[in-house]
């Protein structure tokens, strides 16, 4: 059965054999885990997932490759196929009925990648690992540090959560059809400890709103929810600049902002 990729869904198929394999040894999958497989697609990675883990739940929107998905995995007792949109998806539901931290792969389409992250990380208590396929750019972002023309507000978001790695770049010559540009595989590990805040939903929002307005120094930015004169102190207890920027200030000072007002 052969099922045509859909531009609307971002379909791009993983068709290296090397690159699949490679997935597979740095997910280091053993049988006492439990997958979720975001865009399970034509099953390029679902059949070699299901050989070596306790379950998988591979989820895929599109009808035609849940038929396809359901025959290839026949064999597969370990393996249910959920055709579901990933962003409808009731986690909460799925994550209730099971008892062990489970690991999280896919292969994510741009538009959805943010609120893909997002997502898990509400429910970062139930999940071990994850990893996924992402644009080059978009991996870069993640892993981005101050002063980097990517460094911005998803990677301290990202970075308050997780400990990111770009494990290896898969070119764009690995996928059918092919994309534009490159991709990384990526590993976003939660942390071990929690990076201790006193308003994590503030602290959130003062990075949203320094980098909406990243050309500004943080004085201005963040004129509105936050007292210049508290800020001038912040400025001196820290030894930081007034005039300082967004891109400038790394994770920690955000959250020594935060704890300190």
């Amino acid at each position: 059965m052969y099922v045509k990729p859909k531009k609307g869904l971002g379909q791009h198929f993983l068709i290296d054999r090397n690159i699949q394999n490679k997935i597979i040894t740095a997910c280091e999958f053993n049988p006492s885990d439990i997958v979720l497989e975001i865009g399970a697609g034509r099953g390029e990675l679902t059949c070699q997932i299901a050989k070596k883990v306790k379950s998988l739940y591979a989820i895929e929107l599109d009808k035609d490759l849940c038929t396809l998905l359901k025959k290839n995995l026949k064999d597969y007792s370990n393996t249910k196929v959920i055709r579901q949109d990933i962003l409808r998806f009731n986690f909460q539901n799925f994550l209730n009925k099971i008892e062990d931290k489970i690991k999280v792969i896919g292969n994510i389409p741009y538009y959805i990648t943010t609120p893909i992250i997002e997502q898990l990380f509400k429910y970062k208590e139930k999940i071990k690992d994850i990893f996924i396929t992402v644009q080059e750019e978009f991996a870069k972002r993640m892993i981005s540090q101050p002063g980097s023309r990517l460094y911005g507000a998803l990677s301290c978001f990202v970075q308050y959560y997780s400990e990111p790695e770009i494990l290896f770049k898969i070119k764009k010559t690995s996928f059918f059809p092919k994309p534009k540009i490159d991709s990384s595989f990526i590993r976003l590990k939660f942390r071990a400890y929690p990076i201790m805040v006193n308003d994590e939903s503030f602290l959130l929002r003062i990075i949203r709103t320094a980098f909406n307005y990243r050309r500004k120094m943080l004085k201005n930015s963040l004129k509105d929810l936050i007292p210049e004169e508290k800020l001038q102190q912040f400025f001196i207890k820290y030894n930081i600049n007034p005039s300082i920027r967004a891109e400038k200030l790394s994770l920690k000072d955000f959250i020594n902002l935060i704890n300190f007002i």
